[in-house]
């Protein structure tokens, strides 16, 4: 049997899990998917992008789950959880590639272009049909891979930043959980003036996230934010964002995430401490290695645990009915139970006690 923790648990114990789905990403039929298969798989958060489509298909799917983990036989792990994943927002006080999408005219194309960036795009979302021809602009999450590949430097990135009167007061309505802000150094004056539309409401939330990449002087910068911010009436995290939306490329990218990690606890800034950015298979067994397993609060996973469940939502979407209407997983029990279990497994390292031989 599993032993299940609440939210609050994971971050005290050391095994918090996030999926990521994207600050960008608004394919809502899979972040529907992947926060319905997480939250049965036992995960502590679900971080979608600030944007009220994105918050409804993942608060569906979490009720959902919870309607499942009733119904399914006591003799199962998923019967009745004692808790929910927090549902949390991204959002940004200046350009940053999480929040940003690429975008071409297609018609600009050469007819012989081998369209490489179709090939390197991890989320399809760029397709040359007649139904479709350019960038699919929900399936963007930002990465950038494509922007690099064009013969003919016809792709560029649009970017969005959060406009704080706005976009707060919409994603507290919402009801979410959580919030976390991405910054970077030097950025403290947008980062105020993003702070002031939230800290009137800081009462409302179950914890506040801050994302930040490594720089020379990353630790006086954060230092600063915790002065600005304090007291929080809420737990504090430091998302180490080693090598942004690359967990998905090979193992070695987690090594920055790690790195960057041991620089923030090093620091000794009050807070909880959590990896992102380039995390993968590897990172665990990183962690354990640099004797930092337990020492930090937790992992998020994006793009790495996004593509592992890729080929099963794919094989879902291809179910798509004649009217358009999209095919919801729990409607297919047995591939429901397979992406549960695979979202499972990376869940299953930083949360030892999970076992897997129970699924229905």
């Amino acid at each position: 049997m599993i032993e299940l923790y609440s939210p609050l648990d994971s971050l005290k114990s050391g095994c918090w899990f996030k999926l990521i789905c994207g600050a960008s990403f608004q394919h809502l039929p899979a972040i529907r998917s992947l926060a319905l298969a997480h939250t049965l798989a036992g995960s502590d958060c679900i971080d979608v992008a600030a944007d009220p489509a994105a918050i409804g298909a993942a608060k569906e799917a979490i009720a959902i789950a919870r309607a499942i983990a009733i119904a399914t036989p006591s003799s199962s792990p998923y019967r009745q959880p004692r808790s929910e994943p927090w549902l949390m927002v991204s959002l940004n006080d200046g350009e940053d590639p999480h929040f940003r999408k690429a975008e071409f005219d297609a018609t600009q194309c050469p007819s012989n272009c081998p369209a490489p960036c179709e090939r390197v795009c991890p989320t399809d979302a760029i397709a040359f049909t007649e139904i479709a021809s350019g960038v699919i602009d929900a399936r963007c999450y930002g990465c950038g891979r494509c922007l690099h590949v064009c013969p003919e430097n016809l792709i560029f990135a649009r970017s969005r930043v959060s406009t704080p009167e706005i976009v707060v007061p919409l994603v507290l309505q919402a009801g979410i959980d959580a919030i976390e802000i991405h910054t970077r150094s030097g950025n403290f004056e947008a980062f105020r003036r993003l702070w002031q539309a939230i800290s009137g409401n800081c009462d409302r939330l179950k914890l506040l996230s801050i994302s930040c990449s490594d720089s020379p002087d990353l630790l006086d910068y954060l230092e600063s934010l915790y002065r600005l911010i304090s007291p929080l009436p809420c737990p504090l995290i430091w998302q180490t964002d080693g090598r942004p939306m690359s967990g998905d490329l090979g193992k070695s990218t987690t090594h920055a995430t790690v790195k960057l990690a041991r620089k923030v606890l090093n620091s000794g800034i009050p807070g909880y401490v959590q990896l992102a950015g380039g995390t993968n298979q590897q990172t665990v067994s990183v962690l354990k290695e640099n004797g930092l397993l337990g020492r930090v609060a937790g992992v998020a996973y994006g793009s790495y645990a996004r593509k592992r469940l890729a080929p099963l939502l794919d094989r879902l979407e291809a179910r798509s009915f004649a009217d358009g209407s999209k095919p919801k997983l729990e409607r297919y029990p047995d591939l429901l139970w397979q992406t549960v279990a695979l979202a499972r497994e990376p869940i299953s390292q930083i949360k030892p006690s999970f076992s897997m031989s129970n699924d229905p």
